[in-house]
């Protein structure tokens, strides 16, 4: 079984609902949650004409490989009625893999440990609340240190 941490977002709809059933929707399909984090209400990035967002953070387990996760991940986001608009815009639900285990990956559908995460305080906040002396294992430096560089 693999350690992985995902990042949940909505700013669509009731968002906290939207999280909690993402929430149950990933445990449906064999993830088991280990720890959460609190809902943090964070301002939007990239886009910012939108309403803001509820982001948590889970440490999970899984047996899925890391593409298995995203295309289960992906599922899930469309269930719930996800629709791709623009980039970075409004969604009912948003999942992001952090990370899965110290895995290094990059490919064209999937890049691990998140390409942006180390910039995104509404991402290090909720991840530092459940593992904030985990390393990010390409930049060699704790979530709390990253927190601390972005604040």
């Amino acid at each position: 079984m693999a350690t992985v941490y995902l990042l949940l977002g909505s700013n669509l709809g009731d968002r906290a609902k939207n999280i909690e059933n993402a929430l149950e929707e990933l445990e449906k399909i064999g993830v088991i949650i280990l720890k959460k984090s609190s809902l943090y209400e964070t301002k939007p990035w990239g886009y910012k004409k939108q309403p803001d967002f509820l982001n948590l953070a889970i440490e999970c387990s899984t047996s899925l490989s890391p593409f298995d996760l995203l295309g289960e991940i992906k599922k899930i986001e469309i269930k719930m009625g996800r629709q791709n608009t623009i980039k970075y815009g409004p969604r009912i639900i948003d999942i992001d893999i952090i990370f899965y285990d110290n895995l290094i990956l990059k490919s064209d559908t999937l890049t691990i440990p998140h390409p942006l995460m180390h910039e995104r305080e509404f991402a290090l906040k909720p991840l530092c609340e459940i593992a904030p002396h985990i390393i990010h294992p390409e930049l060699k430096v704790s979530l709390k240190e990253l927190l601390k560089q972005i604040i």
